[in-house]
This record gives C-alpha cells, structure tokens and sequence, in this order.
C-alpha cells in the first residue's frame, strides 16, 4: 500500500522490547523522510522516544493490543486501511508529554499513569496478553481487587493531592474501550490529569464502572485538572503508553511541537 503511494519503504523490524527508539534515531540519522511505526501502543511508544524533538514526521499503523492511539486518530485497526488513509494526510506538529527521573525524559503520546493502573500494567502477563488480547488486563485489574490501593502524591500550582490512581493523558479514549480523560486531545496544548481518591479497591470497580458509561468524571472522589506541567512526589508506580516504568518519583510536562504526526483527514 505504501509504495502504491510512491513511497520506497525500507523495513526494519525490532527483535526485543526496546529495540524500536534505536531504529527509529538510526533511520533518522540516515536520512529518512518519514517512518511509519506498525504496532500497539508500546510500539508506537518507543518509536516516538527514537524521534521526539525531530522534523521527522511519524505516521501510525495500528497493529497491536488495544491501539489507544489509532482509535482516537480514527484510523481504526487494519494496518492496510490506516496506510491507505494516510497516504492522502500530511502531518501537524502536536505535542508530547514527557516525565523526566533519574536524568531520563521519557516521552508519552497518549497517557502517563500513576498508582493502580501500573501496578495493573505491571501484573500482565506476557503469555496471557498473547493469547487473551485486552482479557489480560481485566485478569490482571481483577487481581488488584484483593489488594488496599496505596496513596500516591502529586503537586498541582503548589497544592498537593494524594490519590490511589492519577491519569495523566493527551487522548480520551483508555484501554480502547473506554474514555475517563473525556475533552483531552493531541491538538491540545495541556495534559488532561484525572485524580482518583481513595483506598477502597470497590471504589475502583465503580470508578471503571462510570468510566464505561463515559460518567467517571462525575463520580465523587474524581478531579479533573488541565495543565501543562505537575510533579509526582511520592515514590510511584508508572506506566506510559501502557508500557511499566517502574516505582519513580518525576517531573512531568507538555512539550508543544515535540512530534510531527500524519493526521487522517489533514491536506
């Protein structure tokens, strides 16, 4: 489909989880005009950490679990269709999230997460996730159910507010199949955070609950904040794009114009 569109593509496939940013900085360095990333979301993810802050533009070809990205693009899930669509796109400059710890700036397309949900991300099975697709997440929430969610710290404009999940994102849409963050988008120049209080892990089950009737903002106990730059204080745990971080404390921000994005439907 790519070079139906005049394009010479060159493939360069990954051979481990972490191999895509060290393609991506290569195939730049060696001239590259556009690279289309195929893939999920930690793909698509680690691509971007190969290219942030470059002229390079990216365009996306969902090919993963659950392509939080693609869908909000409305590029759908065939990679085939995505290309088809994208050859008549041109690309805008957007803006990336970035969370920086010990000395790394990580950069994040769609979602930083704090607390529960990493902890979730980080309980997945790699096996399971093969073969069960998103079904892997539920089991691995589902377990979470058992557990108290610890406090997690955050500083907003100097206050500080303590909560059991914090979602930080540049999308509306969440595990391809829900929205909490509801008026986020990558044409904005802020980072939708949703803070979420509470020990209860039952709280949670009805906070996802009112996230899949698109009314999770409205539950008590949530808060919507839209910002340019937060500091988490406490020790957390974190997953970007989907993709485990580890436990870090971190400065996060929006850094406007940091990618260049085919957009389906731009001329």
């Amino acid at each position: 489909m790519l070079e139906s569109g005049s394009l010479r593509p060159e493939l360069r496939p990954t051979t481990e989880s972490g191999h895509a940013p060290e393609l991506a900085r290569e195939a730049i360095a060696d001239g590259c005009d556009l690279i289309f990333a195929m893939g999920g979301d930690g793909t698509i993810h680690e691509v971007i950490n190969g290219m942030a802050r470059s002229a390079v533009p990216l365009g996306i070809l969902p090919a993963g679990t659950a392509n939080c990205l693609g869908i909000e693009l409305r590029l759908g899930t065939n990679p085939v269709d995505a290309a088809r669509r994208l050859l008549k796109s041109r690309p805008l400059p957007i803006g990336l999230g970035v969370a920086k710890f010990n000395g790394e700036e990580i950069f994040f397309a769609s979602m930083l997460g704090v607390g529960l949900d990493a902890r979730i991300v980080a309980g997945v099975d790699s096996g399971i996730k093969r073969r069960f697709g998103k079904g892997a997440y539920v089991l691995a929430g589902v377990k979470q159910v058992l557990f108290t969610v610890p406090p997690n710290t955050i500083e907003i404009a100097g206050s500080t507010l303590t909560c059991g999940f914090i979602l930080a994102s540049r999308i509306k849409n969440y595990g391809g199949d829900f929205e909490i963050a509801r008026t986020a988008s990558i044409r904005n120049d802020s980072i939708e955070v949703v803070t979420f209080r509470g020990s209860n892990p039952l709280r949670y089950v009805a906070y996802f609950a009112g996230a899949a009737v698109r009314i999770a903002q409205h539950l008590p106990g949530v808060e919507t904040h839209r910002l340019t730059s937060f500091r988490i204080v406490s020790e957390s745990p974190l997953q970007a794009d989907g993709e485990y971080l580890g436990v870090h404390s971190a400065d996060v921000e929006l850094v406007p114009g940091a990618l260049h994005l085919l957009m389906p439907g731009e001329r």
